[in-house]
């Protein structure tokens, strides 16, 4: 209708295809003109690449958004790609077998700009040993992060390189390694910047009077988080937290000895650590009262440390009345109760999270909880026996910030699920397990009553809260209080 078609290539393309249509048969249908003409501008029309001119910092950004696997992808489009790609990657993660080695010059080409590198090797396997390490540190001086997992072959002599060459390292995290304390005090000395520092089954480091101590070195003024799990003698990094005047974080997990004196000195010379961490290790009231030094302490984490009793908890709560979180696992030895509680619900009125497992607590702690602690967001009652309807009526009436609770294995019935339905006006979620009085007709009503209300129920039979039960109590409420964080 009045369009031309001006260019020869057009024509010769429709000259082909109306000579290729008038070679079939008779039957075959006539050909019209402006299907043709348009049929041929439509395969000439070709949309502008976009793409290609976009700056580098552009894609860089782009592939930065995206899930490992689609970066992977995306790397493969073309060469333009795959050197933006690796240049913009700053995280990365590799199988830490032996035969990494012949791979790293071509590895940490692409990737020149990774400043958190995870080397994980499973059990099985044989890991890289030095000459790997120090060869990756040399291509990647600016490193800042570092995970080892299972590298048995590294050596103290291939930290020691290693940590010359990677001087701006801010945070270590190395499990089931076979290097010692020669190793760790490589890194401590050369690194001034680490912040933090995590350590598991560390198989090098002795015990007895041949323990090398550990610290405090460089890093000590910088350090602000230590974690130690599964250490035969974790106490050898005794000097290190004591010259760590900036700590604010540490964590102590099945790590032998007797942690009472260490725990003694450490909180007259760190006075500024704001969580602590204390599981199934040997530490007694005399270790709580000490740590009631740190008046800034906000989160305390008790787990399955039986000799820890009432006194200690009253002591920690009138002087660290900043608290804000409270974990306590009880292990069914009944040494904390209502007279610790109470000492929390008088003098930590900050108190927003409270996760007790294997502890018994009566309707005197649990109304003076909520009534004086009025910021309580989170409660989670695990393995108790006294915790019945009484109480979490008595909840529901008092709590009035709470937004989460989470009730396992607890004599509670359905009448108590019923106040539920008035009580706890900013209530978001109701977790009930193993509670086999709880009923499904209960928690659909208890939804119903409430529309924004997320009601999860498993009312399987209750079990017996013994050491593997507990454990796993205490990894669920985790899952369902602290999100966890984790690097790729």
């Amino acid at each position: 209708m009045g369009q031309t078609i001006s260019t020869a290539l057009i024509t010769s393309r429709r000259d082909s295809h109306l000579s290729s249509r008038r070679s079939k048969p008779q039957f075959t249908a006539p050909i019209i003109p402006m299907e043709v003409e348009e049929l041929a501008e439509y395969v000439l029309v070709e949309a502008p690449d976009y793409i290609s001119d976009l700056p580098d910092e552009c894609l860089a950004c782009i592939f930065q958004s995206l899930s490992s696997g689609d970066r992977k992808r995306c790397s493969l489009v073309c060469r333009r790609w795959l050197r933006i790609e690796g240049q913009s990657r700053h995280r990365l993660s590799l199988n830490a077998h032996s035969d990494l080695l012949p791979l790293v010059t071509s590895l940490f080409s692409r990737f020149d700009a990774v400043t958190k590198l995870a080397l994980k090797c499973d059990r099985r396997s044989v890991s890289i040993g030095d000459e790997a390490l120090v060869a990756i540190s040399l291509r990647c001086r600016n490193l800042t992060h570092l995970k080892l997992r299972a590298c048995r072959e590294l050596t103290d002599a291939g930290m020691a390189a290693f940590a010359k060459n990677c001087k701006a390292l801010k945070k270590l995290s190395c499990s089931s390694c076979n290097f010692g304390a020669k190793g760790m005090n490589a890194i401590i000395d050369n690194c001034p910047s680490l912040e933090d520092l995590s350590v598991k089954r560390l198989r090098e480091i002795t015990t007895g009077a041949a323990a090398e101590p550990i610290g405090p070195g460089l890093a000590a003024a910088s350090l602000k988080t230590i974690c130690l799990k599964d250490l035969y003698n974790g106490q050898c990094f005794g000097p290190l937290i004591i010259g760590s005047k900036n700590l604010k974080t540490l964590k102590l997990s099945r790590c032998s000895g007797d942690w009472d004196k260490l725990l003694q000195v450490i909180a007259d010379r760190v006075t500024g650590i704001v969580e602590i961490h204390l599981e199934r290790l040997q530490v007694s009231d005399t270790g709580l009262v000490a740590i009631s030094n740190c008046m800034n302490l906000e989160i305390l984490h008790l787990v399955k440390t039986p000799e820890c009793t009432d006194i200690g908890l009253v002591s920690m709560a009138e002087r660290c009345r900043l608290l804000r979180k409270l974990y306590i696992d009880g292990w069914k030895a009944n040494r904390i109760g209502d007279d610790g509680l109470v000492a929390v619900a008088k003098h930590c009125r900050n108190l927003q999270e409270l996760v007790l497992i294997g502890v018994n607590p009566t309707q005197i702690s649990l109304e003076l909880l909520a009534s004086n602690c009025q910021n309580l967001e989170r409660l989670a009652l695990c393995g108790s026996d006294t915790v019945g309807d009484v109480e979490i009526s008595c909840i529901a009436a008092k709590c009035v910030a709470l937004k989460k609770l989470c009730i396992k294995s607890c004599p509670v019935s359905d009448h108590g699920m019923e106040a539920l339905a008035n009580g706890c006006p900013n209530l978001v979620k109701v977790k009930v397990k193993k509670c086999s009085a709880v009923t499904y007709e209960c928690a659909g009503w208890l939804r119903i009553k409430r529309g924004s209300l997320a009601v999860n129920l498993d009312s399987g039979e209750p079990e017996h809260q013994d050491a593997s039960a507990s454990d796993g109590v205490v990894q669920e409420n985790i899952g369902e209080f602290h999100p966890v964080l984790s690097v790729t």
